[in-house]
């Protein structure tokens, strides 16, 4: 049987050119899922571009604190700020829960559906009190069997460093046990994790090494930034996002899939512990 990989492309809406990028993957079947800034005054027309990936799309919300439409709208902070709070725990669960829901409801009302699955900007939806609060959202908000599953940014082998290891000291496991408790369907591992400084050829490359690792593992995610040129957009990454783009909608990406026996899948269906 081949091996099943979640590919998802995070920060949909963030501007026209990574949602038309994101888009023309959805379209060509080079992902299959993407997560969506809802704060973003683009989400209601963006949403549109994915309309005829409808069904083959796994669509989830990217909960986002640290946007600048999440400071415009009263709970964006810095990340390193939300960080040192959310650790001292100088957030209050309630907060939490009311923001979570407000970005959940931005989401239904323009796509009309629930979420298939919930992530984090900057890996927020792990944080400490964010992650009670959102189990305990999607827990009360949903009936069980038709609950979002949850991205888990706990790095597969591919991706051990530094920067990793930060990242799922952020609360992996925790939020991963939350999940099990509340049977919440969520990922086991996150491929992906780079310093966004990789030309196509670099990150082609990597891939070989994450499609290798997940060729024997299950309820993975890929996750990746690509994009389309944007000349009025301010973003840190934008050369890496054309750089992925590039690499995923060329001609090498399909045959490592085929190569490695993969098959793309717009969710999981494990509980990571």
């Amino acid at each position: 049987m081949p091996a099943k990989l979640v590919v998802c492309a995070d920060d949909y809406a963030l501007n026209p050119g990574v949602s038309s990028g994101i888009a023309r993957l959805a379209q060509g079947a080079r992902i299959s899922a993407t997560s969506v800034m809802v704060c973003s005054p683009h989400w209601p027309e963006h949403a549109l571009w994915l309309n005829d990936s409808r069904g083959q799309l796994g669509v989830g919300l990217h909960l986002d604190l640290t946007s600048p439409w999440a400071l415009a709208a009263g709970h964006g902070r810095s990340l390193g700020m939300w960080m040192l709070r959310s650790a001292l725990r100088w957030v209050s669960a309630a907060q939490a829960r009311h923001v979570i829901e407000q970005q959940l409801d931005r989401f239904e009302q323009v796509w009309q559906a629930r979420p298939d699955h919930i992530d984090g900007h900057q890996h927020v939806q792990q944080f400490p009190v964010w992650r009670e609060a959102l189990v305990q959202v999607v827990q009360q908000r949903y009936a069980s069997g038709q609950r979002p599953w949850l991205r888990v940014s706990r790095p597969g082998s591919p991706d051990q460093g530094f920067k990793a290891s930060l990242i799922a000291a952020m609360g992996a496991h925790a939020l991963a046990q939350a999940a099990h408790r509340a049977d919440i369907p969520c990922s086991s591992a996150l491929l992906g994790i780079t310093d966004f400084s990789a030309d196509s050829a670099v990150w082609l490359r990597r891939a070989t090494a994450w499609l290798t690792w997940a060729q024997a593992q299950s309820a993975t995610v890929l996750m990746c930034h690509p994009g389309q040129p944007d000349p009025d957009a301010a973003d840190g990454i934008a050369t890496a996002r054309d750089q992925e783009f590039r690499a995923l909608s060329g001609d090498q990406w399909p045959e490592l899939l085929r190569r490695h026996d993969i098959t793309l899948t717009p969710g999981v269906a494990g509980v990571a512990t």
